[in-house]
Formats: C-alpha cells, sequence, structure tokens
C-alpha cells in the first residue's frame, strides 16, 4: 500500500484528503504542525508528501528545505493557498517536487501524487510486469497471464 504523509493544519482539509485518498489504496499519516510534521519523516517510510506551507510551529518551507539539506528525498507535493508565481518558483527551488494551489480537485492530487511515487521509483509508467504477473499502481489491481486476481488491500501491499 502506498503510504503518504500529509502536513496540514486544517482539520477539514485533512479529513477530505484523507477519505479522499483512503479511496485510491493510499494510507495517510496526517500530523498538523510542522515540528510534529517535519520529525514524522524520520518515524516511518513514506512514498510522498504532501505539505502546506502555513502551518502552526513552523513553516512548511523550512521543513522542505531542512529534509533537503538532511538528504532525504522522499518526493514532496506542496499544497497551499500562496498562490503567487514567486512562491511557486521558491518551493520548487527549495526542493518540492510539485506545487498545487488550493483549492483543488482530489483527482488531481492522487494523479500528481502517482506521477510522483512512479518518477521517484525510475518508472514513467503505472504497469509492473514480472513474468506472467502484472500489477497496475494506479488502480491497484493485479493481473495473471492477463485475467484480473482478486486480492485484499493487505496481499496487495506485500505484492
Amino acid at each position: 500500500m502506498t503510504r503518504i504523509l500529509l502536513i496540514e493544519d486544517d482539520q477539514n482539509i485533512a479529513d477530505g484528503i484523507i477519505k479522499g485518498l483512503s479511496s485510491h489504496h493510499f494510507m495517510v499519516d496526517w500530523f498538523s504542525d510542522a515540528k510534529l510534521g517535519e520529525m514524522a519523516i524520520d518515524e516511518g517510510v513514506f512514498d510522498a508528501v504532501l505539505l502546506d506551507l502555513t502551518l502552526p510551529k513552523g513553516d512548511g518551507m523550512s521543513v522542505l528545505a531542512n529534509w533537503r539539506k538532511r538528504g532525504i528525498d522522499t518526493p514532496v507535493l506542496i499544497i497551499t493557498a500562496r498562490d503567487a508565481i514567486a512562491n511557486r518558483v521558491a518551493g520548487l527551488n527549495a526542493g518540492a517536487d510539485d506545487y498545487l494551489v488550493k483549492p483543488f480537485a482530489l483527482d488531481e492530487v492522487v494523479a500528481r501524487l502517482q506521477a510522483l511515487i512512479r518518477r521517484s521509483q525510475g518508472r514513467s509508467q503505472s504497469l509492473i510486469s514480472y513474468g506472467d504477473v502484472s500489477f497496475n499502481s494506479e488502480s491497484q489491481q493485479v493481473f495473471f497471464k492477463g485475467q484480473l486476481v482478486d486480492l485484499t488491500v493487505k496481499e496487495i501491499a506485500v505484492l
């Protein structure tokens, strides 16, 4: 299962993201302030990060800069209301992999996360094949000799 670190202080936005990403087979760990969010990266293995910039106990840009200084290269998608071009450029130059301005559509968040994760894993496509087994990382479907295999969420995570 794909694991996402969400650092967002707005409860309503976080709830919506968690619910939406869960329906797309993402597991989300949520932190609502900069300090806890920054430390969370050391406590688990995350496939990607959704990072707000305006946070209690710090700023998302500082969190990102600290991670990059420490050599942490987990893909980061900034989600923020800061919509000025200068903010976008600063975020990308600070080491973000992508930048999305609020409000946004959940489908776009999902698509951007999937693209970031594929690129970080050295793949440009969502289909992974080995012998007679194929796995579509976007749809979380497994095929054996072209036939869909019905697996549980845990079995897919193991695969």
